[in-house]
């Protein structure tokens, strides 16, 4: 409940900036708002894959929701209902599409992240419908999930700098393991290149171990 408070607050001025479509700066229904959370919520809550946080294992995709939600709030404290939206129900049971479903090559990847945009906009689609969400909106949250209109609309921008800093913040340092040099250092690239000034300045911030500081620096430098 305290995260859906949040949410529903939507104080503080906007560090964000581009082209796209004007901001709502208040909730249409703040009840159905809080309804539409704790669904999305309830759904991620039953991902079989856990992560340690603070010593307790918690749904995986569940503890990314709040992750982007926290971090698509303080990039734009003022952002759109839509957008806190969208921010919560952007991997929406993702586990339910796994990656081993599809072929290990670029094509099999690019097909399973263009599918899961997909599975996430229709399930989407579907949670809001339930709680009462009117056409204009649900498509306005699917259009985010579909990251459509990137990165001329301004809310594509803000979820797009969110997801990124999720993925430096909480990601990079299990994936640097896993992954040879030249490719942490491509996806790190890849990354910086999707990102607003904003959203950069944010990610400096950021605490990293020596290695990952080497490999992005080296990234930046290319």
């Amino acid at each position: 409940m305290a995260i859906a408070q949040r949410l529903l607050a939507g104080d503080g001025a906007s560090t964000c900036c581009g082209r796209g479509r004007p901001r709502a700066l208040g909730m249409t229904d703040p009840e159905r708002f809080q309804r539409a959370i704790a669904r999305f919520d309830e759904e991620n809550a039953h991902d079989p894959n856990q992560e340690i946080v603070k010593g307790e294992a918690r749904p995986r995709e569940l503890v990314y929701a709040e992750r982007l939600t926290d971090w698509v709030l303080k990039l734009n404290p003022n952002a759109s209902e839509e957008l806190r939206l969208a921010a919560r129900c952007q991997h929406i049971c993702r586990w339910m599409i796994p990656r081993d479903k599809y072929e290990r090559t670029k094509a099999g990847y690019l097909r399973w992240r263009n599918e899961l945009k997909k599975f996430h906009a229709e399930k989407a689609g579907e949670m809001l419908r339930e709680v009462g969400y009117p056409e204009p909106m649900i498509a306005r949250v699917q259009a985010l999930n579909l990251k459509k209109d990137f990165p001329q609309d301004r809310d594509s921008r803000t979820l797009e700098d969110a997801l990124c800093l999720v993925f430096l913040e909480h990601q990079f340092a299990e994936l640097a393991v896993k992954t040879t040099d030249d490719q942490m250092i491509n996806a790190l690239r890849k990354s910086w290149a999707k990102m607003t000034e904003a959203a950069r300045a944010e990610a400096l911030k950021l605490e990293f171990s020596a290695r990952e500081r080497e490999l992005l620096s080296r990234a930046l430098e290319g």
